[in-house]
């Protein structure tokens, strides 16, 4: 009866998040303005994250956790750089 539960609830999260997942990747090709394109693929890691967590307890490995940390590691820093880049114009000053 439990493992039912959770396949279906993992089932439904994870369309869920794909769909999230989709609409952040048609706002990153249609953002009007790059703070909407930054914004865009700092949800679409944060889907991404969800996404693998949720393989992690559907396949219950630990490894898929291990990704999710790297990914979450890789997320904020572009999102730092990204902001940084909008905000003058430069990554690293001189």
């Amino acid at each position: 009866m439990m493992d039912t539960v959770l396949l279906w609830a993992g089932t439904f999260a994870l369309s869920c998040f794909a769909l999230a997942f989709a609409i952040a990747t048609f706002r990153l090709m249609m953002g009007p303005t790059p703070q909407d394109r930054v914004l865009a693929v700092d949800t679409m890691f944060i889907n991404g994250i969800s996404i693998v967590l949720v393989l992690g307890v559907h396949f219950a490995t630990s490894v898929y956790f291990d990704i999710a940390l790297l990914m979450a590691l890789f997320g904020f820093f572009s999102s730092t750089v990204m902001a940084k880049f909008l905000y003058k114009g430069e990554v690293i000053q001189p």
